[in-house]
């Protein structure tokens, strides 16, 4: 008679800890020994102590099996994170973090974000677009993803920010990403949402301010092509970086090509920012970022 097999056991729940606080002796042993003293086993551990500021930062992957549920996990640690004076969080690793994403009349960025989105190349499940053109309304529409048409003008730049407010917390937004959303975001609005909305922008500025600045910078002789992921804050276009990238370019490179160019550099950029922000791999430090990737 065969023996018939044991069921295999229920895969453990994956979690991750993130925090950041006042650089003391003590921080990873506290750590280290609530988990073990939860059940819970370390798979992977990342920190950092920025002399500069005095801040230390960590990042934690763990597993844990029933009865330990996130909700447990977040009341028995609130003793620690007050100990410390952490600024903290523990989230499920596996879930999908719910995306906003904002586009204007460049469509290459949002094209991407989609396509890595349906194949599973991006932690995320993108929850809605917004746009203030209706140029991408059929390529959204081809995803299933809902489209929201939400022109701004001078008269209605208010009112169109707080319907993009309504669907941010009627869709449960975690995370907003300017996509090449060409309208400036009110101070109020970026208050509302720190920490919480990306931009892209090529590498240019401030020396090529403008209409064409690809243009402008082939004129310049320019030999190198970048892209500038970063949060947006009320400084235009100077929050905390989170990712660059650059490609060389030589003298026969024409403007339509560095456009080209220019176009794949900020998809990478811009894709590997919202990756690593969905997987809770980015904490804030002042104006710069610290990212465990």
């Amino acid at each position: 008679m065969n023996e018939q097999s044991a069921p295999a056991a229920a895969p453990s729940a994956q979690y991750v800890l993130t925090l950041s606080c006042p650089d003391k002796k003590g921080i990873v042993h506290a750590v280290s020994s609530y988990l073990f003293m939860t059940g819970c086993n370390i798979e992977d551990s990342q920190q950092f102590g920025d002399h500069d500021t005095g801040l230390f930062f960590m990042r934690v992957h763990f597993s844990a099996e029933e009865p330990v549920t996130v909700d447990k996990l977040r009341a028995s640690f609130a003793a620690i994170g007050d100990t410390f004076h952490m600024d903290w969080q523990i989230n499920e690793a596996d879930a999908k973090m719910r995306i906003l994403l904002m586009v204007s009349k460049f469509g290459h960025c949002l094209n991407d974000l989609l396509f890595r989105a349906r194949i599973g190349a991006l932690p995320v499940e993108i929850v809605g677009v917004v746009s203030n053109h209706t140029d991408f309304q059929e390529l959204v529409g081809s995803y299933n993803i809902p489209f929201h048409h939400i022109p701004v003008t001078k008269d209605t730049k208010q009112d169109a920010e707080t319907r993009l407010l309504e669907i941010v917390r009627d869709e449960d937004v975690e995370l907003v990403v300017l996509a090449r959303y060409m309208q400036v975001i009110s101070d109020d609005l970026c208050k509302q949402l720190s920490g919480r909305i990306i931009n892209i922008h090529h590498s240019f500025l401030p020396s090529f301010k403008g209409a064409k600045p690809y243009h402008q910078a082939h004129a310049r002789g320019v030999k190198l092509i970048g892209a500038t992921a970063h949060y947006v804050t009320a400084d235009l276009d100077e929050g905390p970086i989170i990712e660059q990238e650059v490609e060389r370019v030589g003298h026969g490179v024409t403007p339509d090509q560095l456009v080209a160019i220019g176009r794949d550099v900020e998809c990478q950029a811009l894709a590997r920012a919202v990756k690593w922000h969905a997987e809770r791999r980015i904490l804030l430090n002042g104006r710069r970022t610290v990212v465990f990737a």
